[in-house]
């Protein structure tokens, strides 16, 4: 039987949240703080879209002592609830009642939480022992509830909104309790339960957590613990349907990458295709829903956010491909509905991004290669990225094979063959005797760098010839070349350009390991391969689920809570049992 879920962390890196809820807490680093204009606190938190990051801070919480004197107690995140207490035995418990309704709870620890208004914002009365919080700055509404004990709402009124907002809970020592809850237009038409406390709360929601971690793939004893921060990053990170997302969807991260972008679905929905194979079809098809006409998929995606400028690598090909590998058994309408969606994504590319109709599409922009700010692009744009014929290879040759699931040979063999002359088109234009290039669309320049981006063909497997096949591997094999102690670097430390918090010149990436890991299998190379993934779930083990990691000192860099890194250790991981 799988063991129960445990697990404590840390609210700077992790934010507390609930499967579904569209807001949650966290505590604001320093730094972060810093490039805020915010205090280093405790923060109520929206991921709703079209918010700047700086607006996201619903409110700060701090806590009080007899004399209103702001105090620093212990706090214990859990995934069920939050508890801080100070040396007297007070106490404050916040857990979700469900995915709008936050039920706050203290005795002796007095609770304040400042808000602080712009443009319309306002709290009044709204009943017996009812405050609203309309805060249009936010296009948020919050209902307070007092339930027991004491609660004070100060919002003094000036024209247009009230000047400050102070909620105190509970500032005469004795017990309390207390709800916020979200919602639209009006109300809810009843209170919520006045006997409502977090600890059936918290029971219920570490047993919903402990429940979706133990789905996921197995892994090593030793990573039992980084596997249970996985599953809590991913479980944590999804949001109910609402505005532009409509299946249950799992944001990038409840930190501040609070989107779904237009290549992490994949990973995400690779790593839950065989504990969770619904969820697993909602992720990768979400962004789908939104297709262009013209085959374009979007940018990036969130519940009032639909960013059209950009776009992402051509991946859902192999990740559909991988999902069905780890057992994911797709219906004859999913089957039907995916070759609809991959067939429009790959003509696009070839009718709308090759300007110099040479056969090889190209990126615009770093960001459409997901590779933002890689050395590839230092010499401008539009760039023939080697990894871009590659993924729309491998894209054909799946779209062949659900054709032939679906009986359909002649459609099969017609994306076989498009394949088939794809190949000799990318080899004659981007390999150079020791490597690929990503040449500038139309005069062929090619930047300076030494990328893990031109390590990509290698998802070609059988189709590359034997000595671009061992140049490769050998490319990869080179210790300190892109192998560091702690996983792979995107741009190698030996070359000028390597930065050690470069965003895509140096760091490890969780997409570009899974990806070079799937490669290397393909091709028989499970020894590196395995050892590839040892040393990126070690790092994911020691520095938690961040975006990206200095490749030479395994530190997390940026977002600390990121999914699609969850979701790249739960996959390496369920390979080294």
């Amino acid at each position: 039987m799988e063991p129960k879920t445990t697990l404590a962390f840390d609210l700077e890196l992790v934010p507390f949240s609930l499967r579904g809820a569209w807001f949650g807490l966290s505590r604001l680093p320093e730094k972060r703080a810093t490039e805020l204009g915010k205090s280093p606190s405790l923060y109520l938190r929206t991921y709703r879209g079209n918010v700047p990051m700086h607006q996201r801070e619903i409110a700060a919480l701090s806590f009080l002592d007899a004399q209103g004197n702001s105090l620093t107690p212990s706090d214990d995140a859990r995934p069920g609830r939050l508890r801080f207490t100070d040396s007297k035995g007070g106490f404050v418990e916040l857990a979700f009642a469900d995915t709008h309704t936050l039920v706050l709870h203290g005795k002796g620890l007095p609770l304040r939480l400042d808000l602080t208004p712009t443009s319309y914002d306002y709290a009044r009365p709204a009943g017996a022992d009812l405050w609203e919080l309309n805060l249009y700055s936010q296009r948020l509404q919050l209902l307070l509830q007092r339930q027991t004990g004491t609660c004070t709402v100060l919002a003094p009124w000036a024209e247009q909104k009230s000047t400050a907002i102070t909620v105190t809970l509970g500032e005469d020592g004795t017990p309390w309790r207390a709800t916020l809850t979200e919602f639209f237009v009006t109300p809810p038409p009843a209170p919520i339960p006045a006997d409502t406390l977090p600890a059936p709360a918290s029971k219920r929601n570490t047993a919903a957590c402990s429940a979706f971690t133990g789905a996921l793939p197995a892994a090593p004893a030793r990573l039992k613990a980084a596997r249970n921060l996985a599953g809590y990053v991913l479980w944590t990170s999804l949001v109910e349907p609402s505005g532009h997302l409509h299946r249950e969807g799992m944001l990038m991260s409840k930190n501040w990458m609070v989107q779904v972008w237009s290549w992490d679905h994949c990973f995400n929905a690779i790593a839950l295709a065989s504990g969770h194979p619904d969820l697993a079809w909602d992720q990768w098809a979400i962004l789908f829903d939104h297709q262009h006409p013209t085959g374009a998929l979007p940018d990036s995606l969130s519940d009032r956010d639909l960013v059209l400028n950009f776009t992402k690598p051509p991946v859902h090909g192999w990740a559909l491909r991988e999902m069905m590998a780890r057992g994911w058994k797709p219906t004859p309408a999913q089957l039907k509905q995916a070759v609809r969606w991959l067939e429009k994504w790959t003509d696009w590319w070839f009718t709308h991004r090759d300007d110099d109709r040479d056969g090889l599409p190209q990126y615009n922009h770093g960001n459409d290669s997901g590779w933002d700010n890689a050395s590839c692009f230092g010499a401008g744009t539009p760039v023939e990225g080697p990894d871009l014929a590659t993924f729309l290879i491998v894209q054909m040759d799946v779209l062949a094979d659900l054709h032939l699931r679906l009986k359909n040979k002649t459609a099969a063999a017609r994306w076989t063959a498009r394949a088939d002359a794809l190949v000799p088109k990318l080899l004659a234009h981007s390999w150079r005797g020791d490597r690929f290039v990503a040449p500038r669309s139309g005069d062929h320049a090619v930047a300076e760098g030494d990328s893990l981006v031109a390590f990509m063909p290698l998802l070609l497997g059988r189709r590359l010839p034997p000595e671009i096949l061992r140049t490769l591997i050998a490319g990869l094999s080179d210790p300190g070349r892109f192998l560091t102690p702690h996983g792979l670097a995107t741009e190698s430390p030996r070359s000028s350009l390597y930065r050690s918090n470069g965003y895509w010149r140096g760091p490890i990436w969780a997409p570009s390991t899974q990806l070079i890991v799937s490669a290397l299998d393909g091709v028989g190379e499970t020894k590196l391969a395995r050892e590839v993934s040892k040393r990126f779930c070690a790092t994911f083990a020691k520095s938690g689920s961040a975006e990206n990691y200095d490749a030479l000192t395994g530190e997390g860099l940026c977002d600390r809570a990121y999914t699609w890194t969850a979701s790249a250790f739960i996959t390496l991981a369920s390979s080294l049992r």
